[in-house]
């Protein structure tokens, strides 16, 4: 699998935990919040280092 593929996954996984993220503030507690909107950070940076460590 390229690094493409795994870019586009890795933004699409990122935007369903946003959107997550989003929902889970207006029905959870902060706590929750806090732990999938940190994961979708997480997933965000790790496609931002493949982007740019693979010129």
């Amino acid at each position: 699998m390229g690094t493409d593929k795994i870019r586009y996954y890795l933004n699409i996984i990122f935007i369903v935990l946003a959107i997550a993220s989003v929902i889970v503030y207006y029905v959870a507690d902060f706590r929750t919040f806090i732990y999938v909107c940190g994961t979708a950070i997480f997933v965000k940076v790790m496609e931002f280092i493949i982007r740019f460590t693979n010129r």
